[in-house]
């Protein structure tokens, strides 16, 4: 009689764990423990066929689940915000420096080379939304990765950071371009993505005279400019300039007759989009039936009524009238 009720009680305590599992593992394991529980005999035989049962439906569920949603590789980055923008650079060139200033990320930061080994995104507020910016290991032979270029490739642009100081940094320069022509990533802040190249640490003793000797030298193949990641004023015009070269405006909208609501979040479309496409993102039913809009905005007095196919300026306030 004690040994039943002992097995009655870990078998009610592995239903009890069965029914508190959140994940499939969890729950497969607390019906593989209710399976050893139970006593082998003719009295117990439909109990073992349902918990047998259960653990095939649970085995198959879990391996389609999986199939459906594969492990993520280590270096796979979710994009977020309104912008998806690569820190590259040969190593020692001040990438971890520069997401610290411009994120709140808190990569590791360090003055000898290849600290950063695995990507480190962080979000950049630029006035009222959030750009991502993801650091990436250095571009050097010892550890170059396929994905690296993968994600350049993929990212809406680059900030491609040398340290001008550097007393390897016309091999690298040779060899990051080597890279990106084989990988057909053109070195211009016009193309896509397109890529920045800074040339960073130079409020260091040399540095500017450094800057320009290397400009000089590579002015025909790409531009440069001169930065410092311990500037103030370089790092708002970065800022600046990526927000600009993602190519997006910001709409605001109010209601007719409501004064605009305090500190609006706005919508973020691509630069050309129409009042239609603000419409549309605001609800897909409201840009088939909206009569006429009223902007205000920089390149229009306040108020006025705009057209359907009126292109949209960053910071322009619409009001929809049905």
């Amino acid at each position: 009689q004690i040994f039943h009720h002992v097995v009655k009680i870990k078998v009610l305590q592995a239903e009890a764990t069965f029914k508190a599992a959140t994940t499939y593992s969890e729950k497969i394991q607390a019906l593989e423990t209710m399976l050893r529980t139970i006593p082998k005999h003719k009295g117990t035989e439909k109990m073992q066929g349902q918990i047998k049962r259960r653990l095939s439906r649970l085995r198959k569920d879990s391996k389609k689940r999986k199939s459906l949603n594969p492990q993520k590789p280590f270096h796979h980055v979710e994009r977020e915000g309104e912008g998806h923008v690569i820190l590259s650079g040969p190593p020692n060139s001040g990438k971890s420096q520069l997401l610290a200033k411009l994120t709140h990320a808190l990569p590791e930061i360090t003055h000898y080379p290849f600290t950063t080994r695995e990507p480190q995104p962080g979000m950049m507020h630029f006035e009222d939304i959030q750009i991502q910016l993801v650091d990436t290991p250095p571009l050097a032979l010892e550890i170059i990765e396929p994905w690296q270029l993968a994600m350049i490739q993929q990212a809406d642009g680059v900030l491609l950071i040398f340290d001008v100081n550097d007393l390897n940094l016309l091999d690298q320069t040779e060899f990051v371009i080597q890279v990106f022509e084989e990988r057909g990533v053109q070195l211009n802040e016009s193309a896509k993505p397109w890529v920045k190249i800074l040339g960073n640490k130079t409020d260091k003793q040399g540095g500017k005279e450094n800057f320009k000797a290397w400009q000089e030298l590579y002015r025909k193949k790409f531009s440069t400019q001169l930065f410092s990641n311990f500037s103030d004023e370089y790092l708002g015009y970065l800022k600046q300039y990526i927000f600009q070269h993602l190519d997006i405006v910001r709409v605001y909208t109010k209601a007719p007759g409501k004064k605009p609501t305090e500190n609006p979040s706005p919508f973020v479309l691509k630069r050309g989009s129409t009042i239609v496409d603000a419409a549309r993102a605001i609800h897909k039913d409201i840009s088939q039936t909206f009569k006429f809009a009223r902007v205000w905005g920089k390149t229009r007095f306040e108020g006025q009524m705009v057209e359907r196919n009126y292109v949209l300026e960053d910071g322009d306030l619409l009001e929809l009238h049905n």
